[in-house]
């Protein structure tokens, strides 16, 4: 049987690529290619090689800062966490610091998006489908604005049901690397969806719990301490290392402490309160855990003012930039 196929010319491709994203329920506003040089605010046109290593490889790396009220928050921690997987990455950057920080700022204004999220990549770059970089590539910088991923409004009022996940943990180089690779963090939510969970939970070799799918989990103690796992083995949320400073001002009436430690899991599940934290999701509350109830199986005091906290700062806080709209 022959398949009838088309031969395509430049028009019929962007009309088959406008076509594509009218199907699409994400609405993207704006996205620069340091390869085309430049921004471009029509959907259709914001796309890349598929030669790109990033793309046949999974040799990029990326990260994502949130806007709000027409600022944009914490940016400095995530391009500093850009840096680090970068340099773990053997990726070269396309320019400086501050000049990636000007492209991001830059691109945000011409989306003229004043909440919602920029996502951020960086790949060797395109000119072989072979395992290293082409020779003579250059690395490819790009950045896309977006209306931010959502959440149901009953994972905050009612919380989530996550069950342990049955594939293993990133190794921790690939853990604390924010790589493009995220094949065991789709299996892990694909998992939890298909047997009627919200999300699942990774283990660690010595049965320590270590993260959910793109999200950091924390605790609070039966005694009241706020308490992460370590950052040895899970990525180091920017959301979750802010909260941990942010959490100190609560010790005393919230909280009876605030720590970072290996948590067992017979200790996690004895916990008062469980709840994931991460930049899109902020805090949300975890009921239950392999069908057994977290605490009382109600979202807590912890996570709710653990979410006031961070909303209060991602509003009023010293790491917000201004966009030049």
């Amino acid at each position: 049987m022959n398949t009838p196929l088309r031969l395509l010319d430049a028009a019929d491709v962007l009309s088959g690529l406008a076509a594509l994203r009218t199907r699409q329920p994400v609405k993207y506003t704006a996205f620069y290619s340091s390869q085309l040089g430049g921004i471009v605010t029509d959907p259709a046109l914001m796309v890349l090689p598929f030669d790109d290593h990033m793309v046949h490889r999974g040799h990029g790396i990326f990260d994502t800062a949130a806007i709000v009220g027409g600022r944009i928050y914490d940016l400095e921690a995530h391009l500093d966490r850009f840096l680090g997987s970068a340099e773990r990455s053997r990726l070269v950057l396309p320019g400086s610091r501050a000049q990636m920080r000007d492209i991001i700022i830059r691109t945000t204004a011409a989306s003229a998006q004043r909440e919602g999220s920029i996502r951020y990549w960086l790949s060797s770059g395109p000119g072989s489908l072979d395992l290293t970089p082409a020779a003579g590539a250059e690395p490819a910088f790009f950045v896309m604005i977006f209306g931010g991923l959502s959440y149901p409004e009953r994972w905050y009022t009612e919380g989530l049901r996550v069950m342990t996940t049955t594939y293993p943990i990133k190794p921790p180089l690939y853990a604390i690397t924010k790589a493009t690779n995220y094949l065991p963090n789709v299996l892990i939510q694909m998992e939890a969806k298909a047997a009627g969970f919200d999300n699942g939970v990774f283990i660690d070799a010595a049965g320590n719990v270590g993260e959910s799918s793109n999200m950091n989990v924390a605790f609070v103690t039966i005694d009241g301490v706020f308490r992460h796992p370590k950052f040895e083995h899970v990525l180091a949320g920017c959301t979750s290392l802010r909260l941990l400073e942010l959490a100190k001002s609560l010790v005393g009436t919230t909280f009876t402490g605030v720590e970072v430690s290996d948590i067992p899991v017979a200790e996690a599940r004895a916990a008062r309160e469980m709840f994931m934290i991460g930049s899109s999701i902020k805090v949300a509350p975890i009921v239950q855990w392999d069908g057994r109830p977290i605490g009382d199986g109600k979202p807590g005091p912890g996570s709710r003012a653990l979410l006031s906290l961070l909303e209060n700062d991602m509003r009023t806080s010293d790491r917000l930039i201004d966009v030049p709209y």
